[in-house]
């Protein structure tokens, strides 16, 4: 069973991403990475974290897939917030590029995410990473598969 599915049967995708902000909710990668859901609209998602050490590479900066990370759960999460309860998604494709490096200096993030287009079987999203002073770190691109539960 998903997490959505444990904390928000039946409900729309926006309905269920706004359960899994409640404290303790999140998924086991938002966890592992410390980055949480703080804000859900429509067709709009946000997520903030603070990267650190705990996702360094081994030429000591953080890692591109702690960013690559970020966009894809914005992305997915910004169309989620449109599928009603009978919808899934999955993405097919995540188009990342890294406009400056991040280092435990950074200090938090926010991964801003919104859909494009939303078709009965496709979704185009797009987010960013920005520092609390606008900076720009990281963008993508999405396309998502929407499909029946």
């Amino acid at each position: 069973m998903s997490l959505m599915e444990q904390i928000a049967p039946g409900k729309t995708g926006a309905e269920q991403l706004r359960a899994m902000m409640a404290p303790g909710r999140g998924p086991g990668i938002a966890k592992t990475l410390g980055f949480q859901l703080i804000e859900v609209g429509d067709g709009i998602a946000v997520f903030e974290g603070t990267p650190g050490e705990h996702a360094y590479n081994p030429i000591g900066t953080v890692h591109g897939g702690y960013a690559a990370t970020l966009l894809d759960s914005a992305c997915g999460c910004a169309v989620h917030s449109k599928l009603s309860a009978t919808q899934g998604y999955t993405t097919l494709e995540l188009k990342v590029a890294y406009h400056k490096a991040m280092t435990a200096g950074t200090g938090p993030v926010r991964a801003e995410g919104r859909v494009v287009t939303l078709g009965r079987r496709t979704a185009f999203a797009e987010a960013r990473i920005v520092d609390a002073n606008g900076r720009l770190y990281a963008s993508a691109t999405s396309t998502l598969l929407v499909m029946d539960k």
